[in-house]
């Protein structure tokens, strides 16, 4: 019964979140959108630089950030800033997960592109029971920072 209630909460706290996504390449910031919208999620915007991650910021829960964007490797400031000054649990998905293996202050962890739409579901579950305060299993493709 305990199982029933926390996964119907946790059901209910995902489909309440917003994400942001923070990616530069196009096309994946619009599979990742889509993703995200097949699970009943709302996204509230796509960001290819620090500017406009920081100006969507206020409307987000979860963000989903690239390292290497349009103005550069401002990636795990983003995330850093997110998390710390916003409260948003920040999960990093990048090609280069080797720039933040020591980890990014605030943020939860990373996961290596390309990644499977199963993995966007784990690594939103994760965050958003984070988030709350929730105890989770780390996805498994994702390194978990401390």
């Amino acid at each position: 019964m305990a199982t029933n209630v926390f996964r119907s909460w946790l059901r209910d706290d995902i489909m309440n979140s917003r994400v942001l996504i923070v990616e530069d390449e196009f096309l994946i910031a619009l599979d990742l959108e889509a993703t995200v919208q097949a699970m009943g999620v709302e996204v509230t915007g796509l960001a290819a630089n620090k500017e406009q991650a920081l100006r969507l910021a206020s409307t987000a829960d979860v963000a989903f950030v690239d390292v290497n964007l349009s103005d550069g490797a401002t990636g795990p400031e983003i995330g850093r800033r997110l998390a710390e000054e916003y409260g948003i649990a920040v999960v990093f998905m990048t090609g280069n997960p080797e720039m933040i293996a020591g980890g990014v202050k605030g943020t939860l962890g990373v996961v290596k592109k390309p990644v499977k739409p199963a993995v966007v579901e784990q690594s939103l579950k994760y965050a958003v029971a984070r988030r709350n305060g929730a105890l989770a299993a780390v996805p498994s493709q994702m390194l978990a920072f401390v």
